[in-house]
């Protein structure tokens, strides 16, 4: 006979064998996450389609941190030290692993490892808010979101490491666990040196939820080290001494510069549409807020859209808020949002199924993901006929292939008056043909022309003076 509580809460007394598939629930479908995202990372890199531009940059910093070495990106130019460029002392735990498996491959798989575990706390806190197929739904959804699977088809970048802590702190601060979040959020000022604004927006969503001390506390530490990163650390190591990503003062009006052009506005729009815009009706969304306002204050046009990896951090924020406002708008008294309350979960996972077909994920379908590409293969082959730790200049889609194990410069702003590495390795693109006309008369010898790459040698008894 059902006892009262059983009654009243039917929910709180589940079979042991749907509690422990519940607990798997969320890794299982990590580990599936996981599978997907290393799958087009790897597919990717394997048919030559990731660049020196990030990846091969953020190799060679961690091929330093491995050699227990600065982080000096030759990419970036001669003795360019990367925390001059942006602050992210967090790719150090890659060099252990890196160590081991010298390869663009180990950032990529570390990449779709660390998006992947993002998914557990919101998956969890899914299952708890919405059952276990809607959670189950909701994680899913997440986890195919258009802002995670553009950082997928970007190569690789620092913010990786910040989507998981995100995931956390954001699913502790809907517990109200305070102190939980302030431990998970913490660590984000590691990770670069925007995060120092989301920390201090997790301070003030403290205080404004009536924790005053601890919010505060944390306002101070973000602004304390957001300020030391930028004033004092990146300058440090910057060439120039100074923080390359500075805004100056405009004469624009403040409002009209955050909202125009319209791709600002859509860039909001996209950000919702995955919550159905349900994750308006929780103040967790205003974490939001510090990321979308520097990205749209930037001149740079490449921050205001939906391309490329700057949006995979507020992925775990609006899930976070979605999850956050749906028991209210389940119980609304406006029919309509009561309705659409119970069909969140498979809406939310149907726009996801739906976005996908345009996204990255799109290509594990396709078959030549599966496929051994001969060109590539091809390629490959070529490149192999440059010796290790040789120095070269590199095209942009070459230099990944070559980072690994040579010393690798960008083509064709080397080589010049000062650096004349060794080799030159170049595609056959019309906009480098001439740059490659003038090779010759720095000394280069065409040695190998097949499969679209053309590699130049120049003897190093010739470029003794230079930067090699």
């Amino acid at each position: 006979m059902a006892t009262v509580r059983e009654l009243i809460r039917p929910e709180a007394v589940v079979p042991q064998h749907l509690a422990n598939d519940r607990e798997r629930s969320p890794y299982t479908l990590a580990v599936i996450l996981f599978a997907a995202y290393a799958a087009v990372s790897i597919s990717r890199h394997l048919r030559f389609q990731t660049a020196g531009y990030d990846l091969g940059i953020f190799e060679q910093a961690v091929r330093g941190y491995a050699r227990f070495e600065a982080p000096i990106t030759p990419l970036k130019g001669p003795d360019f030290h990367l925390l001059g460029d942006h602050f992210h002392p967090v790719l150090m735990l890659l060099a252990p692993v890196y160590r081991v498996f010298p390869t663009p491959i180990t950032l990529l798989v570390a990449q779709a490892l660390l998006l992947a575990v993002s998914a557990i706390p919101i998956t969890r806190y899914a299952m708890r808010t919405a059952g276990r197929l809607g959670g189950l739904g909701i994680g899913l959804a997440y986890g195919l979101s258009w802002g995670l699977q553009q950082a997928i088809g970007f190569d690789f970048h620092e913010i990786c490491f910040a989507v998981p802590l995100l995931a956390f702190c954001l699913v502790r601060l809907a517990e109200q666990r305070w102190h939980a979040a302030v431990a998970w959020a913490l660590p984000l000022v590691l990770v670069k040196e925007d995060l120092p604004l989301t920390v201090a927006a997790v301070g003030g969503y403290l205080m404004l939820r009536g924790q005053r001390r601890l919010g505060a506390s944390v306002v101070a530490f973000a602004a304390v080290t957001g300020l030391v990163i930028v004033v004092v650390v990146i300058p440090a190591f910057n060439p120039d001494h100074s923080y390359p990503y500075a805004v100056g003062v405009s004469a624009q009006d403040p409002l009209t510069r955050l909202l125009t052009p319209s791709v600002k506005l859509g860039t909001a729009a996209m950000l919702l549409l995955p919550t159905l815009f349900l994750a308006l009706r929780s103040p967790l969304i205003l974490l939001v807020l510090p990321t979308l306002a520097w990205r749209f204050w930037s001149t740079n046009h490449m921050y205001w859209g939906t391309q490329s990896q700057y949006s995979a951090v507020l992925m775990p924020i609006v899930f976070a808020a979605f999850l956050d406002a749906l028991p209210a708008v389940r119980s609304s008294g406006l029919a309509p949002l009561k309705w659409l309350g119970r069909v969140a979960a498979p809406l939310a996972l149907a726009v996801a199924l739906v976005c996908s077909m345009w996204l990255p994920l799109r290509h594990l379908t396709e078959t030549p993901t599966w496929q051994a590409n001969p060109a590539a293969a091809a390629r490959r082959a070529v490149l192999a006929t440059i010796p290790d730790d040789a120095t070269v200049a590199a095209t942009n889609l070459l230099a990944a292939q070559l980072t690994s194990r040579c010393t690798v410069y960008l083509f064709p702003s080397y080589p010049n008056d000062k650096v004349r590495p060794e080799w030159i390795v170049v595609t056959d693109r019309r906009d480098e043909t001439e740059a490659i006309a003038g090779l010759e008369e720095l000394g280069y010898e065409l040695t190998i022309r097949r499969s679209g790459i053309a590699i130049y040698h120049r003897p190093p008894a010739e470029t003794e003076g230079f930067v090699r």
